[in-house]
């Protein structure tokens, strides 16, 4: 099954190359290549792996099979370094907004080319750049933060807003986790193309909305405060949701695959830019709310 994640998709994509390459059964390889490449980079994501220094090299300790406490520990390791990095941008914001605007625009850069090397390149489930991406993902959440709390709405609310879009952000999360064990909604090719098709329009409105705005200076009704913003920010935050689901069905089928156990930061990574994607726009949606 394919992950609406990139990064995810690019993990599953590569273990099924490797183990395929290392004589596993058939089944085996089959299962993993149906569950890779999503934007159309199969034959590329293989490739790439069977370049890698360590491709069929014996598994050693480092390469046990991933578990659920290895996601669920990567995960927590991952968030926790965005959080500190976040706070302490949000706290630079308090006395110099411009070196703090300076380092959200770096975390911004910074975070996106190290997604673009975890999708597309040789470092599939590496630790270093998982972090990476964390620190510069927490300097463009604390300044985010600051911006939309602190600037856009006034400081007196901002302590209460922070709460509620993080409450809200692990509140969808949960949601979305028993929605997956239960089975209320099931990750099928179908719903996986749909996900696709409707996170790339979005894309391409927020995009637009950019060019837009830098050159005019001036927000379009997406992201204006009106009523059309309030309705595209709800759509951003019922496909983050829905993202979850298959982000939640890809991890669970490395774990039933045996990936190796580092595999488990590639997961992490995918999970906390689903997070820190669903954190921004609650955020942005509450700041609406509390505008004079």
């Amino acid at each position: 099954m394919r992950s609406s994640n990139p990064f995810m998709s690019s993990l599953a994509q590569a273990e099924g190359t490797a183990q395929g390459q290392r004589g596993q059964s058939a089944a085996y390889q089959q299962g993993y290549q149906a569950a890779g490449g999503q934007w159309g980079q199969q034959a590329q994501y293989g490739e790439t792996y069977q370049q890698s220094p360590n491709f069929g090299a014996p598994a050693g300790a480092a390469d046990r099979p991933m578990t659920i406490d290895d996601v669920v520990t990567k995960t927590g390791i991952t968030l926790a370094v965005i959080v500190v990095l976040a706070a302490l941008n949000y706290m630079i914001g308090q006395s110099n907004p411009s070196l703090a605007m300076g380092l959200t625009f770096v975390g911004a850069i910074g975070g996106l080319i190290a997604v673009l090397v975890s999708a597309f390149g040789k470092k599939y489930g590496s630790p270093v750049i998982t972090l990476v991406y964390a620190a510069f993902e927490g300097l463009f959440v604390g300044g985010f933060t600051y911006m939309f709390t602190d600037v856009a709405v006034g400081g007196g609310n901002a302590g209460a807003m922070i709460f509620q879009a993080v409450l809200g952000t692990m509140g969808v999360f949960a949601g979305m986790l028993v929605v997956y064990k239960t089975g209320a909604i099931r990750v099928t090719p179908k719903f996986t193309k749909m996900l696709v098709g409707a996170m790339i329009g979005v894309l391409v409105l927020v995009l637009g909305n950019l060019v837009v705005t830098l050159f005019t200076g001036e927000q379009t009704m997406l992201r204006d405060g009106g009523p059309i913003a309030i309705i595209f920010s709800l759509v951003c935050i019922v496909l983050a949701a829905l993202s979850f689901l298959a982000d939640f069905d890809q991890a669970d089928k490395l774990i039933r695959a045996g990936a190796p156990s580092r595999y488990a930061w590639g997961v992490a990574l995918g999970l906390a830019v689903t997070l820190v994607w669903l954190y921004t726009e609650i955020l942005r949606l509450l700041s609406y709310f509390n505008r004079d």
